[in-house]
């Protein structure tokens, strides 16, 4: 997945410059955002304050770890499960 070319801190000063009474398309047209990606950033960086999303991506990176560690315990025991069943 592509990174951002923006860190959570300067996305969520732009939600702060929005809320704080600039329109959205000024606001877009100042960082160089179209207003899809606005509205997405504001989807999931809405509320949050800048610790708050530092906490949020370090979960991501956690969950993403404990997923790919689950795929291959599953794979491990599917693999195991062949070979038990297997007759020699």
């Amino acid at each position: 997945m592509k990174r951002s070319r923006f860190s959570e801190e300067q996305i969520i000063a732009m939600l702060k410059e929005q809320e704080a009474g600039m329109s959205t398309a000024d606001v877009c047209r100042k960082h160089g955002v179209s207003s899809a990606t606005f509205y997405k950033y504001k989807a999931k960086y809405g509320g949050l304050e800048v610790s708050d999303a530092r906490r949020l991506r370090a979960l991501e990176e956690e969950n993403g770890k404990l997923k790919k560690l689950l795929a291959e315990a599953m794979l491990d025991n599917a693999i195991l499960k062949d070979v038990a069943a297997k007759k020699w």
